[in-house]
């Protein structure tokens, strides 16, 4: 289970260092997929009927369906990479780092986790939270947000593990549906933002005024 943390440790830290949308919308979509096989290994059985459920759905949610309808709200943008980021690639790649060691620095405050899961999934529950709320607030194309928007949510996802038994599957389900209808919102957006604008850089709406 060790080295499917640390995969997506390691997506995460790729979006972050990467200025082509394609390829971030991949590694997402790779992170989804890391993550929907948590369930499966965190259960007795793998015929277990929760977490066989659950990592259906979540695979289909995370791994296919929001990456296909982020791919074409990129083709209908017509756009390939973020130009001009707040902050530079490397800075950001800097800032990853710092959020690591600071993860792993506050491993003592939180609680451990139960087996089967391993103590690494605390800190890289909080490194993924984290670095996709930097992503939201250091890129300034819209898709670049919702894939920040996305990477947080699989940090939540992925904190959410630990007390997998806990949570009916109904409630589990739900979150996740509702995560792809937020996708599909954010997609329309950026498709308005678009239409109007003639780019979805979100810099350009601090510019609106009202008209009297």
């Amino acid at each position: 289970m060790e080295w499917l943390i640390t995969g997506i440790i390691l997506t995460s830290f790729v979006v972050l260092g990467s200025s082509r949308l394609a390829s971030s919308i991949r590694m997402v979509a790779l992170q989804g997929g890391l993550l929907s096989i948590l369930p499966v290994l965190s259960r007795p059985s793998f015929f277990d009927l929760h977490g066989l459920t659950l990592f259906i759905i979540s695979f289909f949610i995370k791994t296919v369906a929001i990456p296909v309808f982020l791919f074409r709200s990129l083709k209908q943008a017509k756009i390939q990479k973020e130009v001009e980021p707040i902050v530079s690639l490397h800075l950001s790649l800097v800032g990853g780092g710092a959020i690591l060691v600071m993860a792993f620095a506050s491993l003592r405050a939180f609680p451990l986790p139960t087996a089967p899961f391993p103590p690494l999934i605390i800190p890289a529950a909080l490194t993924t939270v984290l670095i996709g709320f930097f992503l939201l607030v250091s890129r300034t194309k819209a898709i670049t947000q919702v894939i920040g928007f996305l990477i947080l949510e699989n940090g939540v996802f992925l904190f959410g593990m630990t007390i997998i038994s806990d949570f009916p599957l109904t409630v589990e389900m739900g979150v996740l549906l509702d995560l792809l209808v937020g996708v599909f919102v954010m997609g329309i957006i950026i498709y308005h933002i678009n239409k109007t604008f003639d780019h979805i850089d979100t810099q350009a709406l601090s510019k609106l005024r009202d008209v009297e």
